[in-house]
């Protein structure tokens, strides 16, 4: 280990004291002065050890009721100067500065405060100034200074002092540098989403903190990472590690599921992003299976997901399936044992988390950022432009496939009847090619397509999916209208009996 140094002061001013005991009593016992403020002096002084106010180095107090407290040069010339350089040295000594060797910070909880729907007063109070100079001065210096930026740190910190006995080397202090302007950019970034949270200003900052490496992306040969608190919205309970296109297919399950959240027991199943199989019945065991129904072939290898318990019925069917993921609110205990029976089986209970309230991708060289498409098509939102009206069992079906059809991949067709998924046509590049591929699917599968309704993703710029639907024996149609010819296929519809309802609203999603 090279350029070792060994801590002789230390600067300790901490929001959270988490942790922070063994390091104070283990710093004494090495005999490092240790200066403090506020809380953490008072902190320290109760564990019996001595320490150094800052205000007996600056001669001056804590001032407006605690926003300054270390901001002055005799606490950041310790930090910054430069052992090595012969006119820092002699600056210290000219002004009686103390030499400090390592910065202990952790932040007040700014994002913490904010998600607490706290009042801005006193969310703008939670922006640390005096800590987050201290992590930037401290972490600059690193070539004489090591700076421990967040509680998650105090652990490896103190084994580090305990191992060396209190040496230090530069590779140790530079890493830790690393980590504190981590903490320190993420803060900032935190502080400028706050305030641009309108999007007033068109820039883009993000920062995810937590990240992990997957064992490789969409194919072997690219490389793939996941960042962002992936236990926030789930609980692992059992299974392999998630892959970049297991966490693509969790994601369109989970968003697509949200359309049906306080809904009747419901169940989904989908293969690359979306659903092949989903169903709306009384009881969970028979919504699995009816959604199984929808197409079994793809339902092999996709992940499955339920808006309610998994109970040992509906489980023992799962069981006999091969899947990749099983996505639910909870599992009863005897389901859960029993699907732990495959043991790379990834069983994932979700959390009732708000999802982000925009979605962000690559594109060219740059980055899209859009709303989250948080409208969803209702009833009482429709508008009957034929003659024909949908019976109310038909009108439940509309809302129904128009649901799904707002998570399927554009050029999209859903056929649905009575609350199940028949078939889709999905990310074709006509109209035309989505319904004619969701009609034969469908057949595949033995549905009877007579009385059955059809959702559109956008417009109809012709009649001919209006006929070919009508001809397969559909009755009830749902899209959002807006062509300019949209006369003809409501022509079409009022000559052949057909419903069709407009509901203004386009879900494309590419």
């Amino acid at each position: 280990m090279s350029n070792e140094k060994t801590i002789k002061s230390a600067l300790i001013s901490v929001f959270s004291k988490d942790g922070l005991a063994p390091i104070v009593k283990k710093l004494n016992e090495q005999g490092v002065t240790i200066y403090s403020t506020g809380g953490t002096e008072k902190f320290i002084n109760d564990l019996g050890i001595d320490v150094v106010p800052v205000e007996e180095v600056t001669s001056y107090p804590s001032i407006l009721g605690g926003r300054v407290k270390t901001l002055h040069p005799k606490v950041f010339g310790g930090i910054l100067n430069r052992q090595n350089h012969e006119g820092d040295v002699a600056e210290l000594a000219a002004y009686n500065i103390p030499q400090i060797d390592v910065v202990i910070v952790d932040l007040y909880p700014f994002e913490k405060t904010v998600a607490s729907g706290a009042s801005e007063q006193d969310i703008i109070e939670k922006i640390d100034i005096g800590g987050i100079s201290l992590i930037r001065a401290a972490a600059k210096n690193f070539a004489d200074v090591i700076c421990v930026s967040s509680v998650d740190d105090y652990a490896e910190f103190l084994e580090l002092i305990s191992e060396n006995n209190g040496s230090i080397s530069e590779e140790s202090r530079k890493r830790f540098a690393g980590k504190a302007f981590n903490v320190s950019s993420h803060y900032d970034t935190a502080i400028f989403n706050y305030f641009n949270k309108n999007h007033d200003e068109a820039v883009l900052k993000i920062s995810e903190p937590k990240g992990k490496v997957l064992r490789y992306g969409e194919n072997p040969h690219q490389r793939g990472f996941f960042f962002g608190d992936f236990d926030e919205l789930f609980t692992k309970l059992h299974g392999k590690e998630l892959s970049y296109n297991n966490l693509l297919d969790v994601d369109a399950a989970v968003n697509l599921m949200l359309e049906f959240k306080n809904d009747a027991p419901t169940f989904a199943i989908l293969k690359h992003n979306n659903a092949c199989g989903l169903a709306q019945r009384d009881t969970l065991h028979q919504a699995y299976l009816d959604a199984l129904a929808g197409d079994p072939v793809s339902a092999f290898g996709g992940v499955l997901i339920s808006n309610k318990e998994i109970d040992l019925a509906t489980a023992e069917e799962i069981h006999k399936l091969f899947c990749e993921v099983v996505i639910a609110p909870s599992f009863a205990s005897d389901a859960l044992e029993l699907l732990k029976g495959k043991k790379n089986r990834i069983l994932l209970e979700i959390h009732d988390v708000e999802m982000p309230k925009t979605n962000v991708r690559s594109c060219l060289n740059g980055v899209l950022v859009q709303d989250r498409n948080n409208i969803t098509d209702t009833i009482e939102g429709l508008k009957n432009v034929t003659d024909t009206n949908p019976t109310d069992n038909e009108l439940e079906d509309l809302i129904f496939a128009s649901k799904i059809c707002k998570h399927t991949k554009s050029n999209t067709i859903v056929l649905a009847k009575n609350k199940q998924l028949c078939a889709s046509g999905t990310g074709q590049t006509s109209r035309v090619d989505a319904l004619e591929q969701a009609i034969h699917k469908a057949g595949t599968f033995k549905f009877d397509l007579n009385g059955a309704v059809m959702a559109s993703d956008a417009f109809f710029p012709f009649p001919d999916c209006v006929e070919i639907a009508k001809n397969a024996g559909i009755t009830a149609v749902i899209q959002p209208g807006g062509s300019i010819k949209d006369q003809l296929s409501i022509d079409y519809c009022n000559a052949n009996n057909v419903a069709m309802v407009m509901t203004g609203t386009r879900h494309f999603k590419h």
